[in-house]
This record gives C-alpha cells, sequence and structure tokens, in this order.
C-alpha cells in the first residue's frame, strides 16, 4: 500500500495555491512574463491570466504584477508577497511528502 494525495492551500475569499498555480508563479518569476510562463507550461494565456486573476483577487495582497511597456515591451513580477506564500507552499508540500513516505514505510511494514 501507498499513501497518496495532494495539497494546496486556500482561504475562505477563494484564494487557491496547488502545484499548478506553483508552477506557474515560479514560472513567471523566471521568466518575468505571462505568456512566456503560460507557454513553457503548455497553457493558453488566457487559463494562466484567469488563474492569476483570480489568486490576486481572492489573496489578502497580489501575487503577481503586470508591468507596462516600455522599450522591451510590458512583463509581469511576483511580487515579495507572492514569494512568500510560495515559499510557505513548498514548505507544506515537502512536509506533506515527507508525512506520505513516512506513512506509507508504516503500511509496508
Amino acid at each position: 500500500m501507498k499513501a497518496m494525495g495532494h495539497i494546496w492551500i486556500e482561504n475562505g475569499n477563494g484564494f487557491r495555491l496547488g502545484k499548478g498555480r506553483a508552477e506557474l508563479l515560479e514560472m513567471i518569476a523566471q521568466t518575468g512574463s505571462i505568456s512566456q510562463a503560460a507557454y513553457n507550461l503548455d497553457i493558453s494565456y488566457r487559463k494562466a491570466w484567469a488563474m492569476i486573476k483570480q489568486m490576486n483577487e481572492s489573496a489578502p495582497r497580489a501575487l503577481v504584477k503586470k508591468t507596462v511597456g516600455g522599450k522591451n515591451g510590458g512583463g509581469a513580477i511576483v511580487t515579495e508577497y507572492g514569494k512568500e506564500v510560495l515559499k510557505l507552499f513548498h514548505h507544506l508540500h515537502a512536509q506533506f511528502n515527507e508525512f506520505k513516505q513516512d506513512f506509507t514505510q508504516k503500511l509496508e511494514s
């Protein structure tokens, strides 16, 4: 037998952050672009933007901010709050994976 499951965080306002949304935030942080992040993750820009909009509107503070054009065009950044939420999610995710491994070992012994 094996312990299985996924973990996410949410609040009473509809905020949700799981593996997919965390990957989107990380890719935005890496690329500085929502469209490039969506392309790299093989999702539509529309879906990526809807996910960001939903997170930004339901979280206490914005996780992603768009930057306006200029010489090199616009982009996007993950805010300090967004980085902190990601850090907490990764910590929780690591603890959950550890729990699953420990639980599975106990089931197998």
